[in-house]
């Protein structure tokens, strides 16, 4: 029988965790697409069914202890959201690392549309969410969760279209989404933190130094990086902001590039793709799913109840927001830069293509939930409403974007076979032509 691999193994590069086969389907971007989909359909089914008030006495199950002057006494829901979603955002804070210092964002002149793209696919759902609570009476006090954009479920679905769709496309929504991350923490930390206690945020940043030293000096070991990590997000949560920005700072002290100067093991790739390479099938397995579980579970009360929470004019907002304001503000922004400075679209992409992606980015569904439960709690009867905005929203931007990118997709696999049939025929000697 092999030898169990020690955890710190589990931390080493071609270990046995990394190599399994349900860690290698956890990576692909679809299976947390269709897991993410799985744990809200669950919830949502469940949450409706004759047997909802088990789901709901789930959520409210308090767990944890309050010693050393800690409130984590938390209820499921609270752990999930909070606890759960900061591995999702620590892999988000790895992923913007990684472009800012070796990707996309590294070029500005390459960066300008996506970022361009990011911020006006934020400022416009934003506007027209308060435009039509101003005009409708509404709370505006959701004006962010129409903001964001889920990168699992909007990349899941681009996957299973894009069989013959340009790789520029992907590579864009991908940019996109990662600024479009970067803007919803800063939202969440700035926006959405009601009481800040400085003595916990400057004891928080304590073990972040200690983590990043750590991790510059390219050492490994979970028994010291978990436990500083853990008591990172314990102090964050502590001090009033949301404690998944804990994630995203420990992320950010990762390093990318490789050490060349040690010459040994670590001159391999950077610790940054090598930890997002481990700790992903962890998001997209369990954390993500799991937040979607505990969030989506909305009581909509049939068609009746769905009319009811689609009057609101928050939710209707919401959607308003996700549906037609992140498809304006993205194409809007991108063609306003490319028309005006030198910035261009890749060569291989349409405008079309970008339109039926800034769709596909109306897809909120993780961190819109988030911030639809910061804004108005979770059980309050907004909230409720809130949910079925993201849901409505976000399936209504999933099935114009499919319609838009397939037909795309067609187009693109004729010119494909158009190309081969051409290719063969040059392999063909003339007089048989």
């Amino acid at each position: 029988m092999p030898p169990t691999p020690s955890p710190t193994r589990l931390f080493q590069r071609g270990s046995w965790p990394e190599a399994s086969r349900v860690a290698d389907i956890l990576r692909a971007e679809t299976t947390g697409g269709v897991l993410l989909i799985i744990g809200a359909v669950v919830a949502l089914v469940w949450a409706n069914s004759p047997w909802s008030s088990t789901y709901e006495d789930l959520r409210a199950l308090t767990v944890g202890t309050d010693a050393l002057g800690l409130h984590l006494d938390l209820r499921l829901e609270t752990w999930a959201a909070d606890g759960l979603l900061a591995i999702f955002f620590f892999v988000a804070g790895l992923e913007l690392k990684r472009e800012f210092v070796a990707g996309d964002l590294r070029d500005p002149r390459r960066a300008a549309l996506p970022v361009a793209a990011a911020v006006g696919g934020m400022v416009a759902p934003a506007l027209v969410y308060v435009a039509w609570n101003a005009w409708a009476d509404g709370d505006q006090g959701g004006w962010a969760i129409p903001t964001a954009t889920d990168i699992a479920f909007a990349v899941a679905i681009l996957a299973v279209i894009s069989t013959h769709l340009p790789s520029g496309l992907r590579t864009f929504l991908l940019t996109l989404a990662v600024v479009d991350d970067l803007l919803a923490i800063t939202v969440i930390a700035i926006f959405y933190t009601e009481t800040l206690d400085l003595a916990f945020l400057g004891l928080a940043l304590l073990p972040i130094a200690a983590f990043g030293f750590l991790v510059q000096r390219r050492i490994r070991s979970p028994w010291l990086l978990v436990p500083l990590a853990l008591v990172a997000w314990a102090l964050m949560h502590e001090s009033g902001i949301h404690a998944t920005v804990a994630g995203v700072l420990l992320g950010f002290t990762v390093p990318v590039l490789r050490s060349e100067a040690a010459g040994g093991p670590d001159a391999g790739p950077g610790l940054a793709e090598h930890l997002e390479h481990l700790v992903r099938p962890v998001s997209a397995g369990l954390a993500v799913p799991v937040f979607a579980f505990f969030a989506a579970g909305v009581t909509v009360g049939g068609f009746a109840g769905l009319r009811e929470s689609l009057t609101d004019p928050v939710a209707l907002g919401v959607v308003l927001g996700l549906v037609i304001g992140k498809p304006v503000g993205i194409a809007g922004s991108t063609w306003l830069l490319a028309r005006f400075t030198r910035a261009d679209l890749d060569d291989d992409l349409a405008w079309i293509d970008v339109i039926g992606m800034s769709m596909l980015a109306g897809i909120g569904f993780t961190v819109s939930l988030l911030i639809g439960d910061l804004a108005f709690g979770a059980d309050s009867a907004a909230g409720e409403h809130v949910k079925v905005g993201v849901l409505v929203g976000s399936l209504l931007a999933a099935l114009l974007a499919a319609v838009v990118l397939r037909a795309r997709n067609r187009v693109y696999r004729r010119v494909c076979e158009m190309e081969t049939i051409d290719d063969d025929r040059d392999g063909i000697p003339d007089v048989y032509q």
